[in-house]
């Protein structure tokens, strides 16, 4: 599962940017079957790297630092969860773009959802799996420097979604490569 994951989390999340912006190029975006397909592909990334963090915290050195910033990272996860959720659920009730628009701020309004589901949370779980990357033994160092790249794209535009999926599957590829075995000695 968690060599698969490895593949299809980051290739999920390009399917994410991809569908994006395909869906945003009529002005249209939002309720409708792009927008769906976009927050699924984007919920299927999310879902996908819960056994990524935990390849990763398995291959890091025990102690605090590792156990406080894979707490952080799948605490940034689960807000990434459940926006990706709240999206598809009030994408699914609205009739119309200005619907949904009403039931996104009736969701954000509430005390705390909009600084811990949408502005905080997601950060935690970008700049967390770029830290635990770097703790992790089996990867070169360029592959946190990748993965901090990639989260650094989304705050530039998220037009640059699905770059930062290609950047996220390329700096998790060193994990994918099963360790060659050792020769039998006599």
């Amino acid at each position: 599962m968690t060599r698969a994951a490895l593949l299809l989390g980051p290739l999920a999340m390009t399917a994410y940017g991809i569908t994006r912006i395909i869906g945003r190029l009529d002005d249209q975006y939002g309720p409708g079957a792009d927008w769906q397909l976009a927050h699924l592909f984007g919920l299927a990334g999310m879902l996908l790297f819960i056994p990524i963090i935990w390849h990763l915290r398995a291959h890091t050195r025990p102690g605090p630092l590792r156990e406080t910033v894979t707490a952080v990272t799948l605490l940034g996860l689960a807000a990434s969860i459940i926006q990706f959720s709240a999206d598809i659920i009030q994408a699914a009730i609205a009739a119309d773009r200005a619907e949904l628009k009403t039931l996104q701020h009736g969701f954000t309004d509430l005390p705390g959802v909009q600084l811990a589901i949408y502005d905080i949370g997601p950060q935690l779980f970008f700049i967390g799996i770029g830290i635990l990357a770097a703790l992790t033994k089996p990867l070169p160092w360029w592959s946190p420097v990748l993965l901090l790249t990639a989260v650094l794209l989304t705050a530039v535009d998220l037009n640059l979604l699905p770059l930062t999926g290609l950047l996220m599957l390329a700096a998790l590829h060193p994990l994918t490569r099963r360790p060659t075995p050792l020769p039998a000695t006599r």
